[in-house]
């Protein structure tokens, strides 16, 4: 196994190039139905799975994935091992390491997923935290562009809470070059960190207060649920979400050939109505369906030949990521609050 392993860890730390090669590749793979010999997946390739958080999607993926590429998977549950009992997060990856071909951690805090990746000799995949879900949006992507063409130059309304999954689509925003509207009230807005950090990456990013202004003219409405896995405030979310519900009248506020999207489960006649999610222009079941073709194509990445998975990486820095962390908490730190970008009415910090 190479010293130096391709992680999958979140889309801010990879170039738009090799985010654009791994989509490109899931769609091939998806169309023919067949894994291509040139990505030089070693036969028999082994997945550890860590699920520190429940899952349907994330875990049945990327087990078919790892399957259908000529591998298999271990499933590991925390209190199912030792990490459970006390031993250290960088002593468990140092183990697997030696037993496994590459890690999908599904985890709360994005420290572990960090400490992971430093300790690793093997490729570790994000398979969810409580900062980002880039697997997830890999996978929205792919759907947009499925149903309505490219997506660079078009406009995405994600109206709800600003969530881990939302953070993912503000790096997407900045990779893939669209318009990001997001629709929220003040509690449960995008926090100044990563407005800052959108700012500085040339990201299109409009904040607002307003479901229907976010969703206006928009070429896909994106939602999530209200209150996510560890959330303990869910009735103060509900009464505070519920003017964002996307309901067909909100729907009918974008463009006719709209879509919408829903990284699922959804809690219907929240923050998603019956007639919307299974409506005409829902693709939230594409969605579902291109999780696995996504994340074949990223364990493929991570696994393949040297020669398949060239690329632009923006090579994972620890360090180097704390400090430009530390610099942008400095900078937004020196204003009354963060500067507007485009026409955007920030609501403040979120969580």
């Amino acid at each position: 196994m190479s010293s130096q392993p391709k992680h999958f860890l979140d889309l801010d730390l990879l170039d738009a190039s090799i985010l654009r090669a791994i989509l490109d590749s899931a769609a091939a793979m998806k169309k023919s139905g067949k894994v291509p010999k040139a990505l030089g997946v070693p036969q028999g390739a082994v997945l550890a799975m860590l699920f520190e958080k429940p899952s349907t999607r994330t875990r049945v993926s990327f087990e078919v994935a790892i399957h259908q590429l000529g591998g298999t998977a271990i499933v590991l549950n925390p209190q199912d091992m030792q990490l459970g009992r006390g031993e250290t997060v960088a002593d468990t990856a140092r183990v697997l390491s030696r037993y496994v071909d590459a890690i999908m951690l599904r985890t709360g805090p994005p420290a572990t997923l960090t400490e992971f990746a430093e300790n690793s000799t093997i490729p570790v995949i994000n398979g969810l935290t409580t900062r980002s879900h880039p697997c997830q949006i890999m996978a929205d992507v792919m759907t947009f562009e499925e149903r309505k063409g490219p997506i660079k130059g078009r406009t995405v309304a994600w109206i709800g809470d600003a969530n881990n999954v939302s953070t993912s689509w503000m790096h997407a925003a900045a990779r893939f070059g669209f318009t990001l509207r997001m629709a929220a009230p003040a509690d449960f807005a995008p926090t100044s960190d990563n407005l800052a950090w959108a700012e500085g990456e040339g990201a299109k990013i409009e904040v607002m207060d307003s479901a229907r202004e976010a969703v206006h003219g928009a070429d896909c409405v994106v939602t999530d649920t209200w209150v996510s896995m560890g959330d303990n405030d869910a009735q103060k979310r509900k009464a505070a979400l519920r003017p964002f519900q996307v309901d067909k009248a909100l729907m009918a506020v974008a463009k006719p050939d709209a879509i919408f999207m829903h990284c699922l489960p959804a809690h219907r006649g929240e923050e998603v109505t019956d007639a919307v999610i299974d409506g005409p222009q829902s693709a939230a079941w594409d969605e579902a369906e291109n999780r696995l073709h996504v994340q074949k194509a990223i364990l493929a990445w991570c696994l393949g030949a040297p020669k398949a998975r060239k690329a632009k990486v923006l090579k994972f820095d620890p360090a180097r990521a704390r400090a430009a962390k530390a610099k942008r908490q400095a900078k937004t730190s020196k204003k009354a609050a963060p500067r507007k970008l485009a026409r955007a009415k920030t609501g403040g910090a979120g969580r």
